[in-house]
């Protein structure tokens, strides 16, 4: 009998994981063991597990693996991983990159038009029984920049031609994609930034994309611009951005993404006219856990056969 790759699925939810290593036809290959996150493997887990996928782990379980050769996390975002002080340098560490393809285009989407169309306060009219006549604002011809053209990004911007905007970004390493007319490096951030109706920010959480938007650079905004955090709150200077909506140097803010979630309640972005609250809406999906468990089960499948995998971690780059 040919000895199985020991495999533990550290989550609440592990049904969809299972039915896809079923699916791909690996169930002969692997021994998976499940465990409900409130609970912390076993000695005799941690002692033969190979392959890890979890949220998160604490710090000192890692090098209580020794045979721990491959672990994915079930988030695009890897800060927390990489901020282990314990990370095995030899651990191979794969992130969901791109599994939020479905849900959080559609989000950015709904930002978009909840800034151009005035069914909000349409809402809150009549709730006061008035009539009060508004125009809509077009999004057609309006240009979206969007600060890191990954998958996500790339699909933003595929909706957003469909509308008649005009997309524009930066990129890591930038090289022509569609529905982009013009993919600029992040040292030209400026750039786009200046030419902008919308930002959309979608960069990864680094120590180079710490407060990212600050005041210099949310004055290179257009006036009547807004910007739209996707990405991570790391990547905004809280009191700047504050400062710069209420001194109308833009026109205000969509936040999905914070330093502490929940939003503290004391917390200025929740009365500050102009900043509108989001409780992380943009990633999560009714099905998140089958497409996560798509790239788990091919990236599984590959484990097995030896061969490179998915989405890995660029650990310098801290994503």
């Amino acid at each position: 009998m040919a000895i199985r790759t020991e495999v533990l699925l550290w989550t609440d939810s592990p049904a969809a994981y299972l039915d896809a290593v079923s699916a791909a036809g690996l169930a002969d290959r692997v021994a998976i063991e499940t465990l409900p996150r409130k609970e912390k493997p076993s000695a005799g887990q941690l002692a033969k597990t190979e392959a890890l996928m979890a949220a998160i782990v604490p710090p000192g379980l890692l090098p209580a693996m020794p045979k721990l050769r491959w672990a994915q996390s079930m988030t695009a975002g890897v800060e927390g991983w990489l901020a282990l002080p314990d990370l095995p340098a030899k651990l191979t560490l794969t992130c969901a990159r791109g599994t939020h393809r479905e849900s959080m285009p559609e989000n950015i989407l709904g930002a978009l038009f909840y800034v151009a169309k005035p069914y909000a306060a349409a809402v809150e009219n009549q709730k006061r029984g008035q009539w009060v006549h508004a125009v809509a604002k077009p999004l057609n011809g309006k240009t979206l920049g969007i600060l890191g053209l990954g998958a996500i990004g790339q699909e933003v911007a595929r909706f957003a031609s469909t509308l008649g905007m005009r997309v524009i970004g930066t990129k890591r390493r930038p090289a022509p994609m569609p529905h982009v007319a013009e993919v600029l490096a992040a040292e030209r951030t400026a750039d786009v930034l200046s030419q902008s109706d919308y930002v959309l920010l979608l960069l990864p959480a680094t120590v180079e994309t710490d407060n990212f938007i600050n005041a210099e650079r949310l004055g290179q905004m257009k006036p009547g611009a807004w910007l739209l955090n996707f990405g991570r709150g790391h990547l905004i200077k809280d009191e700047d951005l504050i400062a710069a909506v209420k001194a109308k140097e833009i026109a205000g803010a969509i936040l999905d993404v914070f330093r502490q979630e929940p939003l503290p309640a004391d917390h200025p972005f929740w009365k500050t006219e102009g900043i509108v609250v989001l409780p992380h809406i943009g990633g999560p999906h009714p099905e998140r856990d089958r497409f996560v468990a798509r790239l788990f089960v091919d990236n599984l499948g590959r484990f097995v056969r030896q061969e490179p995998l998915r989405e890995v971690v660029d650990r310098n780059a801290g994503y």
